[in-house]
C-alpha cells in the first residue's frame, strides 16, 4: 500500500517502540506484502528521495552515516537520504542507556525502475550462464565427481548464494523438475520372486537346477516321467525372473542428487547466518522450494548417485533433464566462483542494479562481437582464472579488461580491441593514445584499425578509431537525456542547483571531443528508442543511444548489431570521408607547422582550397627578348625531357596555381602571375612558332602554363627574394625552373611598396 508515512514497530527493541518515517514526496513509501518472498524488507522507500524519521521515544536514535543524517538538536529524529543506494538498509538502533546497538531495523530501498527485481535476477543468471560457457570452453569433461566442496570461502557466502539463487530460483528450473516428476525416465529391470511351480511355463536353466536343490518338496506319482528319470519329488515353489519398469535410473539419481546438493548448501548457509537477516529469509524460501520437490514419492524409489556421465543422451536432450543439467553445471561453477567485482552489487544487502547492468552489458556486447569477429580465445579464457579456493571472474569496475579480435574480409583485414573500463590518460602526449585534457574512462570501447600494424603505430598514424559506449541503467527513455525545446535559462539555473538533465549526453560529447581518434560515443540504456546522429555523411563520426534491455528474447540488441554492421561496412570503404580525413590529420600534424604572418588572399567561396602549404608556385626563368611574347600570349613555356633546364613533372608542378618569373641575374622580382587553366598543356615547337615565338625554339615539345596577372590585392606591389627559397640554385642553374609553396614564397617577401 502507498502512504506518505509509515510506522515501523520495534517491539524487539522495546515494547511499544516504533519508528515513524515520513516521505517528502508522495507515493514513495510503501509496506510490501510479498517482500519476504523476494528476499526484501517489508517497509520500503524509493532511491533518490528524501525522508524524515522520528523514534517514538527520545531515548533511541541512529548514528549518522552516508544515508542517515541525525538531527543535531533532537537525536531521536533526522533525515534518511538513500541517494543511489538500492537494497536493504540494516540500520543499528542505539539508546541513551548503552553505547551498544540495541537491535536493527531493516528498510528496503527500491529502484526507480519498476522492473528492477526481474532485471536483477535475470542479469545475475545471465552472467553465471556466460561464466559456465567460458569454463566449459576451457575444459569439457565427460565425467565429473559429484562432491564439489562448497564449504570454502565462508566470507563470500552471500555472493555464492546469490549466484546460486539466480540459477535455481527460476520458473525454468522449477518447471523442469515438474516435467521430470510427471514424465520420468524409466528402464526395464529384472527382479526375482518365488512362484508356484505349477505357474511356471517354460523352465529356464536356473529353474531346472532348483528342481533338484530346493527344499519344501512334494512327492510325484510313480508313473511321472521325472520319477523315471530318478527325480521322485519337486519343490512346491521356485524363483522366477520378472521384468519390471523402474525410475531408479542413472539420470534420475543425478536429478535427486542435484536437488540434495542444492538443499545441502542452502541448509549450510542458513546455519551460518543470523536468523531474521535478509540472506536468512532468502535461504529459507529456497529451502522450502527444494524440500517440496524432494518430498515427492518418486524420489523415495531412487538410490544415491556416484558418477555423472555428461554424454548421457537423456541428460543432454530430454526435456526437463537438460535444463536441470545446465542448472547444475552453472551451480557447480557458481559455488566455486569468487567474483571480486560482485561486491559492488550485493554486499551488505545492497542491490546495485546499475552496476550489475554494466557487467551484464559486457557479456551482451561480447556475445554480439563473437558473431561478427574472431575473438582471441586466450583473452576469453583469461576472464576466469583458477585461484587457491576455486575460480575467479576477473571483471571489476575500474579494472581494464581487453578482448582482441580479427575481421577477415575479402576486401580488408581489420584488428579490434574490445575494452572494459579502459582509461585514456591525459599523461600521454599527441600522437599517442589518450585524452587531450582530463583522463577519461568509458565503460566500453571498441577500437578498430588495419591488420598488420600495432595498435601504437595505428594511433600515431591516425589509422585507429575508438567507439565508446556507456551503460545508463536508470534512463528509461530518450526524453530524459534529450530535450528538443529546452529552456536554456532554466537549464542553467538547474545546473547551479546540481541538477544536470543532459549530463549523460554531454558525457558522450566529452568522450568524442576529449579522447583522441574517437569516431563515436553512444549511450546504452534499457529503453526502446534508438538515436544516431552522424557528424557528416557517414556513420562515423557520430553520437547517439541504443536500447539494451535485460531480456533473453527482447533485448533490443538488433539495433546495436545493425549499427556495428554499418561500422564494418564503413571501414571496408577505402574511399570514405573518415579515411581521407584521418590521412589529412596525420599529414598535417606529423611535422611542426610552418609560420606565415603575411597578407594573402582569404580562403572562401571558389577560393576555399587556398591553403598556403598546399598552394604551389613555379619559379621560372625568362629571356628578355621573350618577355613581351609571354605577356601578350599569356603563356609561359618550360622545357620538357631529360636535358638540363627541363621541368620534372610531379603533383606540385601539375597542380601549380602561380608562376613567378625572374630574368638573368634577377633574384628580387615582382612578376607574379596566376595560372588560369587546370594543369599545364604540351605544345610542339611548331605550335609556338605559329604563335609568333621569337627566335628558333630548340626543343620539339614544351610544357606551357596559361597565365594572367594576379588580381588579389594582397599581392599588389609585392616583391620576393627567390634566393631565399630552399630549391634555388646559383649560377647557370638559376635558370632551371623549380617549385615552392606559397608559405615559402611569402616568407621570402622582400618588400611591399605602398
Amino acid at each position: 500500500m502507498n502512504n506518505n508515512s509509515l510506522k515501523i514497530p520495534l517491539d524487539h527493541v522495546e515494547k511499544s517502540l516504533f519508528l515513524e518515517v515520513i516521505a517528502k514526496t508522495a507515493n514513495t513509501i510503501f509496506e510490501v506484502s510479498d517482500a519476504e518472498l523476494n528476499g526484501e524488507a517489508r517497509y520500503q522507500l524509493k532511491e533518490g528521495c528524501y525522508y524524515n524519521y522520528r523514534f517514538s521515544s527520545p531515548n533511541f536514535f541512529f548514528e549518522s552515516d552516508e544515508v542517515v543524517e541525525k538531527d543535531p538538536f533532537n537525536k531521536n529524529q533526522g533525515r534518511i537520504s538513500p541517494n543511489i543506494f538500492v537494497g536493504t538498509l540494516n540500520l543499528d538502533i542505539y539508546s541513551e542507556i548503552s553505547e551498544k546497538s540495541q537491535g536493527k531495523v531493516s528498510i528496503e530501498v527500491q529502484s526507480r525502475k519498476t522492473s528492477y527485481r526481474n532485471d536483477y535476477r535475470f542479469m545475475l543468471e545471465s552472467i553465471t550462464e556466460h561464466c559456465t560457457d567460458l569454463l566449459m570452453q576451457i575444459n569439457s569433461p565427460v565425467s565429473q565427481d559429484f562432491e564439489p566442496d562448497y564449504s570454502k570461502g565462508s566470507e563470500t557466502l552471500y555472493q555464492r548464494f546469490t549466484f546460486i539463487k539466480s540459477v535455481i530460483d527460476t520458473d525454468e528450473f522449477n518447471e523442469a523438475v515438474y516435467r521430470i516428476i510427471t514424465s520420468p525416465n524409466t528402464k526395464w529391470t529384472k527382479t526375482s520372486e518365488e512362484t508356484d511351480i505349477r505357474n511356471v511355463g517354460k523352465f529356464k536353466n536356473h529353474q531346472v537346477k532348483q528342481l533338484l536343490t530346493r527344499s519344501q518338496r512334494t512327492s510325484l506319482s510313480g508313473d511321472h516321467f521325472l520319477v523315471k528319470k530318478g527325480i521322485p519329488s519337486i519343490p512346491t515353489r521356485v524363483h522366477s525372473d520378472l521384468k519390471i519398469e523402474t525410475v531408479d535410473t542413472a539420470e534420475n539419481r543425478f536429478i535427486k542428487h542435484v536437488l540434495e546438493i542444492f538443499l545441502k548448501l542452502c541448509v549450510n548457509i542458513e546455519s551460518a547466518v543470523k536468523p531474521g537477516t535478509r540472506i536468512a529469509n532468502e535461504v529459507k524460501i529456497s529451502i522450502e522450494k527444494l524440500e517440496q520437490h524432494l518430498h515427492h514419492t518418486i524420489f523415495k524409489e531412487i538410490s544415491r548417485a556416484q558418477i555423472l556421465k555428461l554424454n548421457s543422451p537423456i541428460l543432454q536432450k530430454k526435456e526437463g533433464y537438460r535444463e536441470v543439467l545446465r542448472a547444475w553445471l552453472m551451480f557447480d561453477l557458481a559455488a566455486r566462483l569468487i567474483w571480486t567485482g560482485g561486491e559492488d552489487i550485493y554486499s551488505s544487502g545492497k542491490k546495485d542494479v546499475a552496476t550489475l547492468y554494466e557487467y551484464w552489458l559486457f557479456f551482451a556486447l561480447l556475445d554480439l562481437l563473437k558473431e561478427l569477429f574472431e575473438l582471441s580465445s586466450d583473452d576469453l579464457n583469461g576472464l576466469i582464472k583458477p585461484t587457491s579456493d576455486g575460480l575467479s571472474l576477473t571483471l571489476a569496475q575500474g579494472e581494464k579488461k581487453s578482448i582482441r579480435g580479427i575481421l577477415n574480409h575479402d576486401f580488408r583485414k581489420l584488428q579490434i580491441n574490445f575494452s572494459f573500463n579502459r582509461t585514456f590518460s591525459k599523461a600521454h602526449e599527441h600522437p599517442s593514445a589518450g585524452s587531450w585534457t582530463k583522463s577519461m574512462r568509458p565503460d566500453y570501447t571498441l577500437s578498430i584499425w588495419p591488420d598488420g600494424i600495432s595498435e601504437d603505430q595505428a594511433e600515431k598514424e591516425e589509422l585507429i578509431v575508438h567507439i565508446h559506449f556507456d551503460a545508463k541503467y536508470k534512463i528509461e527513455n530518450l526524453v530524459q537525456i534529450i530535450h528538443e525545446n529546452d529552456d536554456l535559462s532554466k537549464e542553467k539555473k538547474d545546473n547551479l542547483k546540481g541538477s544536470y538533465k543532459n549530463a549523460d549526453l554531454l558525457k558522450m560529447h566529452a568522450y568524442k571531443d576529449a579522447i583522441r581518434r574517437t569516431g563515436g560515443a553512444y549511450v546504452l540504456y534499457p529503453g526502446t528508442e534508438t538515436l544516431s546522429k552522424k557528424g557528416f555523411h557517414e556513420i562515423l563520426p557520430g553520437l547517439g543511444a541504443f536500447p539494451m534491455r535485460p531480456s533473453r528474447t527482447d533485448s533490443g540488441v538488433e539495433h546495436l548489431r545493425n549499427f556495428i554492421l554499418q561500422v564494418i561496412d564503413h571501414f571496408l570503404n577505402r574511399a570514405s570521408q573518415r579515411e581521407n580525413l584521418a590521412y589529412r590529420v596525420f599529414d598535417i600534424h606529423k611535422e611542426k607547422p610552418n609560420k606565415l604572418q603575411e597578407r594573402i588572399p582569404e580562403a572562401y567561396g571558389s577560393n576555399r582550397d587556398f591553403i598556403p602549404d598546399e598552394t604551389t608556385v613555379i619559379i621560372a626563368y625568362y629571356k628578355k627578348k621573350n618577355l613581351t611574347w609571354i605577356l601578350r600570349n599569356k603563356l609561359i613555356n618550360l622545357r620538357t625531357g631529360t636535358d638540363m633546364g627541363s621541368l620534372r613533372l610531379g603533383p606540385a608542378e601539375t597542380g601549380a596555381k602561380y608562376v613567378l618569373l625572374h630574368g638573368e641575374g634577377e633574384t628580387i622580382t615582382n612578376k607574379l602571375y596566376k595560372v588560369t587553366e587546370r594543369g599545364p598543356r604540351i605544345l610542339s615547337k611548331q605550335d609556338l612558332i605559329s604563335k609568333g615565338y621569337p627566335g628558333d625554339p630548340k626543343m620539339d615539345f614544351y610544357l606551357t602554363y596559361k597565365i594572367e596577372p594576379v588580381q588579389e590585392i594582397e599581392f599588389e606591389n609585392a616583391s620576393w627574394n627567390i634566393s631565399k627559397l630552399k630549391n634555388y640554385k646559383k649560377g647557370h642553374a638559376a635558370a632551371i625552373p623549380f617549385t615552392a609553396t606559397l608559405t615559402e614564397l611569402m616568407n621570402s617577401l622582400e618588400q611591399i611598396k605602398n
